[in-house]
């Protein structure tokens, strides 16, 4: 299991920044993304201005506009807090992860026939220069192969798991940078000029690509706007009834009482519960670049998974043997292991691991007489023991080296490869001199307990896709065995783009799964994006997640923290609203009880004054968010259950919970305040 990153919710690096970003946050261009705090902000200046003008001005109350502007500017002040330490946080995990990546190196051939080297960093590569590339080493850039046969991998670029011969001449020398050398080497000459590689390419996709916004954002935001321009239009009409019942009503009173009642306990906490959702998503391995990601994982209803490195492990691994009549399991297991002790690519060692964990194959008591290692340009591997010649590889390499004609190759192993072939899979053959002894059956191992997964992410009610740039046949046979509901074969870059915005484009939130450069325009569009950790670097910086345990159904637990959020944040939604009512409903008759008598039936707290009761309400409104932010940080507890029932909930408990805390709270404020002698 990889280890995570982890951040402490208040751990100094992040907060001294935080604090000093409070402040930064203060200009209005910043701030306007956030229309409560910005009207608080303005409110704010307002009353600071009043003030002034209180200190020089005879009669005024310095004394009560001074307090009312300190915590006005307290609101605002830790409402942009909370959002800087939401953006600390997911820049230093961030950060840790762009830490991880390592500068590619290359080297290039001082001279066009020979092998000496000079290593240089990737990025000083020029158009026409040439690079020595051995196995086990990635190329360090798009080119042309010149000289030397390779076995290649690039499952990392074009999702195909099955590696792929590259040579000089003919339709097989292009060569991608960042692909990995298995076998053999190679000389390429980098022919793509700077901006027009590959990896260009997808950035330029990535770049085109825009995450949307969800409904709930798009709901929240209408929603908590359009609390503001009514609570706004309130004021301005309280303001006209002072003064034609001739109740005096100071600007710094208005002012504040607007403060009070647009949901400011909302707009304050919404970063706060951004905050909790990036911390337990570290909890399971899981780095978040913004809490509006995690939010958006509570509304996706269909899962993109690519399958080379996610679905599946990303290299083709040995399931079974299949030998020909009259030869035994065992037997060809130990053929196969001999002949693959040669082989040093990810599909040899994996016919060794399954001969010697599965069937009981030893390694040889004497050393052999000549080992065979695997070529690109044979596509075989074998050994030499005495009298026996044992051999494994492509199918048409090993009857090549049978000698064997068409009609003399066993029926039995033409139909084991012709299943192998059926099934998605790729068939190896093994003999021994002129002998075919078997076929083994190498194909991509769907990573264990996905299924049961799947079945979980279904009963969620999200629907999971494959994306593979396989043939219809592998993905067929993959998408079957995975349980996913449907899957897209051959898929380019630009196909899973187009099928991620066509989808979008009908009102559903994709999440993306992938771990190649080829899925990172993929990645960059939709609106949840999850790059495995063992991915490239291309396709962590597109996606908003990462996964450092590259388990691609980590996206349950993704899911569920995202309608956690969601539900915490309908929650402080319904008891911000409830709680503005009942401040409003505890104020007004407070401020006009001296006009109208009559008003003093509505008057149940008691208030000490018009001033008090508008102090009282600027320090609870300030206070309450910072007592909420506990409950913001938990989350409230996720149960799957419907719309209908989740409301019910919210306006019993943070409702009714709502409307009773703001008397309760403002009165006990009103008593310190009055025995403290403030207004």
């Amino acid at each position: 299991m990889s280890t995570a990153v982890h951040h402490k919710l208040f751990e100094p690096a992040i907060l001294w920044p935080a604090l000093g970003q409070a402040f930064v946050k203060l200009a209005p261009h910043k701030l306007m993304r956030n229309p409560v705090i910005f009207v608080t902000e303005v409110v704010a200046a307002l009353v600071t201005l009043m003030f002034l003008r209180d200190l020089v001005a005879a009669g005024g109350k310095p004394l009560f506009s001074g307090q009312i502007a300190i915590w006005l500017w307290f609101t605002v002040l830790f409402a942009n807090f909370a959002e800087a330490v939401a953006e600390g946080r997911g820049k230093a995990q961030a950060d840790s992860l762009r830490r991880t990546k390592s500068q590619l190196t290359a080297r290039k051939l001082l001279s066009d026939g020979g092998f000496d080297v000079a290593s240089i960093p990737a990025t000083d590569l020029k158009v026409g220069d040439l690079v020595l590339v051995e196995a086990g080493e990635l190329i360090p850039g798009d080119g042309e192969v010149v000289e030397g046969i390779a076995s290649v991998n690039e499952s990392a670029i074009t999702g195909e798991s099955a590696p792929v011969i590259r040579e000089s001449g003919g339709d097989r020398s292009a060569v991608t940078g960042g692909t990995q050398v298995l076998s053999d080497w190679i000389k390429v000459r980098i022919t793509a000029a700077p901006g027009s590689s590959f990896v260009d390419r997808m950035i330029a996709l990535i770049e085109g690509a825009e995450r949307q916004k969800t409904p709930n954002e798009i709901a929240l935001s209408i929603l908590l706007s359009g609390l503001t321009l009514v609570f706004l239009i309130a004021v301005t009409t309280l303001w006209g009834l002072a003064g034609y019942s001739g109740t005096v009503l100071s600007i710094t009173v208005l002012a504040a009482l607007l403060v009070t009642l647009i949901p400011t306990t909302i707009g304050g906490l919404l970063s706060a519960i951004g905050i909790a959702g990036m911390d337990r998503l570290v909890r399971f391995n899981v780095i978040a670049t913004s809490g509006r990601a995690v939010e958006a994982a509570g509304d996706v209803d269909t899962l993109l998974l690519d399958k080379t490195g996610t679905i599946t492990f990303g290299n083709r691994m040995a399931t079974e043997f299949l030998p020909v009549p009259g030869v035994r399991a065992e037997e060809l297991a130990e053929a196969a292991m001999l002949a693959s002790l040669g082989d040093e690519t990810p599909e040899g060692r994996s016919i060794v691991a399954l001969a010697t964990g599965e069937y009981g194959s030893t390694a040889p008591t004497k050393q052999p007489d000549n080992i065979v290692p695997f070529a690109a340009e044979t596509r075989l591997s074998g050994v030499d023991l005495g009298n026996r010649h044992l051999r494994k590889g492509a199918v048409d390499s090993v009857l090549k080296f049978t000698g064997l004609d068409e009609a003399h190759v066993p029926s039995a192993f033409r139909q084991a490869v012709e299943v192998v072939a059926r099934t998605g899979g790729t068939p190896l053959a093994v003999a021994e001199g002129n002998k075919l002894l078997g076929v083994i059956h190498l194909k991509d191992v769907v990573k264990p307990g996905i299924k049961e997964r799947f079945a979980a992410l279904r009963a969620m009610g999200i629907r999971t896709v494959m994306v593979t740039g396989d043939n219809p046949v592998t993905a067929a046979a993959i998408a079957s065995e995975a349980g996913v509901d449907d899957y897209l074969a051959e898929a380019t870059p630009e196909q899973k783009l187009g099928y991620i915005r066509k989808e979008q484009e009908g009102g559903r939130l994709i999440a993306m799964c992938g771990d190649g450069t080829n899925d990172a325009p993929a990645l960059a569009q939709a609106d949840v994006g999850v790059a495995m950790q063992t991915g490239t670097q291309a396709a962590r910086e597109a996606a908003n997640m990462v996964d450092l345990d590259s388990s691609p159904t980590k996206l349950i637990e993704i899911v569920e923290i995202g309608k956690q959020l969601l539900m915490t944040r309908g929650s402080l939604t319904t008891f911000s609203i409830a709680n503005d009512v009942a401040k409003y409903f505890a104020i007004i008759p407070a401020l006009f009880v001296a006009t109208y008598p009559a008003l003093d039936y509505l008057n149940i707290m008691r208030l000490s004054s018009p001033e008090s009761a508008i102090l009282s309400a600027v320090i609870f409104n300030a206070l309450i968010i910072v007592a909420l932010i506990p409950l913001a940080l938990k989350g409230v507890a996720y149960r799957p259950v419907g719309a209908a029932a989740l409301l019910r909930r919210n306006l019993i408990v943070y409702g009714v919970g709502g409307l009773i805390l703001p008397f309760a709270g403002i009165k006990l404020v009103d008593i310190a305040v009055s025995a403290l002698h403030l207004v």
